[in-house]
C-alpha cells in the first residue's frame, strides 16, 4: 500500500532521482501552434518543482529527466535547472535508455528513485529501489509505487518528492539554511521556521 512516508535507510541509499516529464513535471498539457511558419510547443512547469530539483542536486543526488517524447521546451527547462542528464526517447521506451544510464554511472536499480504517472513508466517503477507515483498517476502506476504524492504532477509533486526524500535523509533543514545563506536572506545565516 503506497504511503506518504519514505524510510530513512532507503532515502539515504539513493544516489539518483529520475523524473518523468509529461504528467510529473507538467500537468500533462502541451500547447502546440505556429509562429510564422515554424511549429512551436509550450509546456507549463511548476516553479516550486525547480527548487525541489535544485535541493536534490544540492544534497549530492543526481537528477535525471526521462521523457517518452522529444521536446525543445523540456530541454530548455532541464538546461535552466542544471539537470544532470536528460533522456528523450521518441519511442517512449525508457528502459533501455535508463539501463544504459545506470551502466555509465556505475549505479544499481536499488540506488534510484523514479517518479512516474503513466504506463510507459512502469518498466522503471517496477525495478527502482524507490518507485513513486504522482497523485494523477494511472491505477497501474500507483499500484507499483511505494509512495504516492498528495498533489498531481505539474502542481508541485516534484517539490513534494524532494522534501520527502530530503527530510527522510535528515538533510532538509540544513539545505534550507544553506539556501537562505547563499541568497543572503537569512538573518545571522540561519533559517528560522515560523
Amino acid at each position: 500500500m503506497p504511503s506518504h512516508v519514505i524510510d530513512a535507510a532507503l532515502a539515504r541509499r539513493l544516489k539518483l532521482v529520475g523524473l518523468d516529464v509529461d504528467g510529473v513535471l507538467t500537468d500533462n498539457g502541451v500547447y502546440i501552434g505556429m509562429v510564422g511558419d515554424h511549429p512551436v510547443e509550450f509546456k507549463r512547469f511548476h516553479i516550486q518543482d525547480g527548487i525541489g530539483v535544485r535541493m536534490l542536486r544540492s544534497a549530492g543526488l543526481t537528477v535525471v529527466w526521462v521523457s517518452g517524447r522529444e521536446s525543445a521546451a523540456t530541454a530548455l527547462r532541464a538546461r535552466e535547472l542544471g539537470v544532470d542528464e536528460l533522456i528523450q526517447d521518441p519511442t517512449a521506451r525508457k528502459l533501455p535508455a535508463f539501463e544504459a544510464l545506470l551502466a555509465r554511472r556505475g549505479l544499481t536499480w536499488e540506488d534510484c528513485a523514479f517518479v512516474g504517472d503513466d504506463l510507459a513508466d512502469l518498466p522503471l517503477l517496477t525495478r527502482v529501489g524507490l518507485p513513486i507515483a504522482v497523485a494523477n498517476g494511472v491505477a497501474e502506476v500507483k499500484a507499483a509505487a511505494r509512495v504516492v504524492t498528495s498533489v498531481p504532477g505539474g502542481q508541485g509533486a516534484v517539490r513534494e518528492v524532494a522534501e520527502l526524500i530530503l527530510q527522510a535523509r535528515g538533510e532538509w533543514e540544513g539545505l534550507l539554511t544553506k539556501y537562505f545563506v547563499e541568497r543572503g536572506d537569512a538573518p545571522h545565516g540561519a533559517h528560522r521556521p515560523r
